[in-house]
């Protein structure tokens, strides 16, 4: 994508994140966006663990929904998730490290739909998580 492709979506990627205070206690760190992708890094914390002392499926699953956020925003029109759906695959510990993948599949005036890899720093894919967004007529400014 074009520099200016990349610009727009940082802008847009800033505006939520500032706003956005659940992905902030998250610890999301951007590691790259682009129009109809964004990458994002965080680690697993104490706190984020459930009763087995692994984390909590919700952790994972709110962190590859702010990197669907993210990416599907991306064009410059507000968008909203209609329907998510993730699968976990492996279990996640205190001190993992992991990074959310989320790519365009599919773009039409009025949805989106969106496919986010959820990896270990290794590789290892922990979840895959797919949502569709409703594209609002609302421009984001930038």
């Amino acid at each position: 994508m074009s520099q200016s492709n990349q610009i727009k979506a940082e802008s847009i990627f800033r505006q939520m994140y500032d706003q956005d205070a659940f992905s902030q206690w998250l610890g999301i760190e951007a590691v790259e966006h682009d129009i109809g992708k964004s990458v994002l890094k965080m680690t697993i914390r104490p706190e984020m663990l459930n009763g087995f002392g692994i984390a909590h499926g919700g952790i994972t699953f709110s962190f590859a929904d702010s990197a669907f956020a993210f990416a599907s925003n991306s064009h410059g029109r507000l968008s909203v998730s209609i329907e998510t759906s993730i699968s976990h695959l492996v279990a996640l510990k205190a001190g993992d490290v992991i990074f959310a993948k989320a790519k365009e599949i599919h773009i039409t005036h009025k949805t989106g739909i969106y496919t986010v890899d959820v990896t270990k720093s290794d590789g290892t894919l922990v979840a895959v998580f797919k949502g569709t967004v409703y594209r609002k007529s609302k421009e984001w400014k930038i």
